[in-house]
């Protein structure tokens, strides 16, 4: 009977072996896309850098279209996106009617970098760290709004003060930065001195629930 069973049993070994082999590659290319697919890229980038990326889940779809609603079409200067991410608020931009000829995008980890330049080859994608963004933005080009989704309450206030102070600085007196933020009745004028607060909208649906401010540069601040 044993001897029988071990007969048996061939087939059945040969067969799994043979459908390893047949799905093989199938289950390499899915373990890839869980890695490359931007909720996977995501939850690598949280494990690995969580202080950076600053949220547990990526930006809902009201929230992006949210600070996209407050980006005026009008316009020729840039509109540069801040902490992009796996590109949420970027297509919520784009789908607003945003010039992509307009739209600089600045991420400072390279995967999300890498990702941004396969899922939108028709935007400028610059790697680095917003508080250099005067270096990374190109010379003598008006920039119209900063759209941002840097975690600034989970940033060193010394990093928070430098890339305020270059948001600042490259803006005009009658441009904008928008930024949104888990804190939904903060009040933190004094972090962003040079800046008045003119209006906030509330994505209450994405989770956690946010607010997206809207900051005007002071003309008191201008160049």
């Amino acid at each position: 009977m044993l001897k029988n069973k071990n007969i048996g049993a061939i087939p059945l070994v040969q067969s799994l072996r043979g459908y390893h082999a047949r799905y093989q590659s199938d289950i390499h290319r899915l373990v890839d896309l869980v890695h490359t697919s931007s909720p996977g890229l995501f939850l690598r980038e949280l494990a690995s850098r969580p202080e950076a990326v600053g949220a547990v889940l990526p930006s809902s779809r009201q929230l992006a279209r949210q600070m996209a609603a407050q980006v005026p079409l009008e316009g020729d200067g840039l509109v540069v996106e801040l902490g992009a991410g796996t590109g949420s608020v970027t297509q919520a931009l784009l789908d607003r009617g945003i010039n992509p000829q307009r739209l600089w995008v600045v991420e400072r980890s390279a995967a999300f970098v890498q990702h941004l330049r396969h899922r939108f080859p028709m935007l400028t994608v610059v790697g680095g760290d917003a508080a250099e963004l005067d270096l990374l933005l190109p010379a003598n080009r008006r920039v119209d709004t900063i759209v941002s989704s840097l975690p600034l309450r989970s940033l060193p206030i010394d990093t928070v003060a430098a890339i305020l102070g270059k948001c600042r600085q490259c803006l005009m007196a009658d441009s904008q930065l928008v930024q949104f933020t888990y804190a939904l009745w903060s009040h933190d004028a004094a972090l962003f001195q040079g800046f008045t607060e003119a209006d906030s909208h509330y994505a209450w649906a994405n989770l956690p629930p946010a607010r997206v401010r809207v900051f005007r540069r002071d003309s008191s601040a201008a160049h």
